[in-house]
């Protein structure tokens, strides 16, 4: 993967939430997204790059019961276990790369607000796919966030890809149907602004 574990292992251990651009007080993206498909509260959830997000707290408050949370950084995912407390025997923490990802489990849901625009080679961009092919179940759902055309072009001081509607759409369209594709701008702790793209997928 381009993005090195030692790069991330580095920015979750030098930078405080209100330093990095994705930071989010309350995932309203997400959480819009996820009541809309009235899913059971035992469906198989997983956050990819969840890192020290907030996502994995409202789950819970909102009484999820099977919630995974992946991370290339273990010290991101330390952050959000101390921050849950007893909490976060709850959930299941996973240290990885996501191109290397093999889960023994299928998932209703799988989030990735940020991590694939990073997969910038064709092989990664083909074992992501790969992955979720086989970790997604049949009509599980997938919501997908990148930067869109009108996004930066960089992030933490790396490339990034860009997608748009199409592109994004083409991308998936082996495995997985659009159902609604938005884009959003988020405001960042230190007020930039940045344009993402969103695509919510049905399994086919």
């Amino acid at each position: 993967m381009e993005n090195n574990k030692s790069h991330w292992e580095n920015v979750f251990a030098t930078k405080n939430p209100n330093e990095v651009s994705w930071t989010q007080k309350y995932p309203k993206t997400a959480m819009n997204y996820l009541e809309n498909l009235n899913l059971s509260k035992t469906a198989n959830i997983i956050d990819i790059g969840g890192g020290d997000s907030n996502l994995v707290d409202v789950l819970l408050e909102k009484g999820f019961q099977n919630i995974w949370v992946l991370d290339i950084s273990e010290f991101a995912l330390e952050r959000a276990k101390q921050r849950l407390g007893d909490k976060a025997d709850l959930v299941h923490w996973i240290v990885a790369d996501i191109t290397d990802f093999k889960p023994d489990v299928k998932f209703d849901f799988w989030h990735d607000r940020a991590v694939f625009h990073f997969l910038t080679s064709e092989a990664s961009i083909d074992k992501y796919k790969t992955t979720i092919e086989n970790a997604v179940n049949k009509e599980g759902n997938f919501l997908l966030g990148t930067f869109s055309e009108k996004g930066p072009l960089k992030c933490s001081g790396l490339e990034i890809k860009q997608y748009s509607e199409n592109s994004m759409k083409q991308t998936f369209s082996e495995s997985f149907e659009a159902v609604k594709c938005f884009t959003e701008n988020h405001t960042t702790p230190f007020n930039t602004v940045q344009n993402f793209q969103f695509c919510g997928f049905k399994k086919i």
